[in-house]
């Protein structure tokens, strides 16, 4: 193994600060691993993290992005979670192992402030980590640590989702598509909304039932009744914000659930409180999980056979056109794969 590595750092705020950098491989410390990264995948919070921090204080320079695939080749004293070839994956909120935190000041996450994953080698404590599944190569579980938990909190380990309930799926991000590909493998009926007919007929590939095109339909929520027979969706995963959740309380069953996932159209959530009160839906802010479940969603992963949805990989050295797919739009996942020529 080389003494130095390359990794990407920002020197101040702005992805047009990013730029390539030499620095020595990290030497894992007492309970730490030494992990050759394979993949990092993308998520919006990477780009936000770079241009402005989120509320986070970046010590610069700063290497983005929190999830990421690779291979264990070295464990420091006391590590006895995992061993040299053993291939993880990372979590994103650190220190959350399971239950509810008790402070999330104690728990930074990964890719800010923590620094990221966008580097050749990281020394990370072992407990930050979990086994990739076994069915999935590096590129596809690097996808798993924040969009894929995220889809697994709001209907699974939150929302306790079982086989005939309806789901509707806002957009074709990340979340949302392995919203699609879990809620289906359920046996929930699934209706995804989404501005584009294609990417609607690639969801339906995926599992889900039915779709509405909000642009030809914009108060989808009336589409929603009537496929549902007037009863309303068990779960809604709101992804817009703003006047859109009048929207999905319209649409949700009596006492159902929505969970807060994205603010794509708004930063603020809009409703009149009659339509809440007259909805008795539980609406609930979702922000990813606890170490154990992400290993619980991983064991269901390799169970049911799912494989994440890819928009496009780049080179370890494509990283800003990475980022540009990313920030443009992307059906799925966008990944920087390190094995890639």
């Amino acid at each position: 193994m080389s003494e130095s590595m390359s990794r990407w750092e920002i020197s101040a705020f702005g992805l047009d600060n990013l730029s390539l950098a030499n620095r020595p491989v990290p030497t894992p410390k007492a309970g730490e691993i030494l992990v050759k990264i394979d993949a990092v995948s993308l998520n919006y919070r990477d780009t936000q993290v770079a241009e402005n921090g989120m509320t986070a204080a970046l010590d610069f320079p700063f290497t983005p992005a929190s999830d990421m695939a690779g291979t264990v080749v070295a464990v420091g004293e006391g590590v006895s979670r995992f061993t040299v070839g053993d291939r993880v994956i990372s979590t994103y909120i650190t220190n959350w192992i399971d239950g509810n935190p008790k402070t999330w000041a104690q728990m930074p996450t990964q890719g800010g402030p923590i620094q990221g994953m966008l580097a050749q080698y990281v020394a990370t404590p072992a407990d930050w980590c979990v086994m990739a599944p076994k069915n999935l190569t590096a590129v596809q579980a690097s996808t798993l640590p924040i969009a894929a938990l995220t889809a697994w909190m709001a209907l699974i380990e939150l929302g306790h989702l079982h086989a005939g309930q309806t789901v509707v799926v806002q957009g074709t991000g990340g979340v949302s598509l392995f919203a699609v590909q879990l809620a289906a493998a359920s046996g929930a009926i699934v209706i995804v909304t989404s501005s584009s007919d294609e990417k609607i007929a690639e969801a339906k590939k995926l599992g889900a039932t039915h779709g509405i095109n909000r642009s030809t339909t914009p108060e989808w929520q009336h589409a929603v009744l009537e496929l549902t027979d007037g009863r309303g969706a068990d779960h809604i995963l709101e992804m817009a914000g703003g006047d859109n959740l009048g929207r999905s309380l319209q649409a949700v069953v009596p006492g159902g659930r929505v969970s807060i996932i994205g603010l794509l159209d708004s930063d603020e959530l809009r409703t009149p409180i009659m339509p809440l009160l007259g909805s008795r839906a539980s609406i609930v802010a979702v922000a990813v999980g606890p170490r154990r479940a992400l290993e619980d969603m991983v064991r269901m992963i390799d169970h049911h056979g799912i494989t994440p949805v890819i928009d496009a990989t780049y080179s370890f050295a494509q990283v800003p056109q990475a980022f540009a797919h990313l920030n443009r739009g992307a059906f799925g996942k966008v990944v920087v794969d390190f094995n890639k020529a």
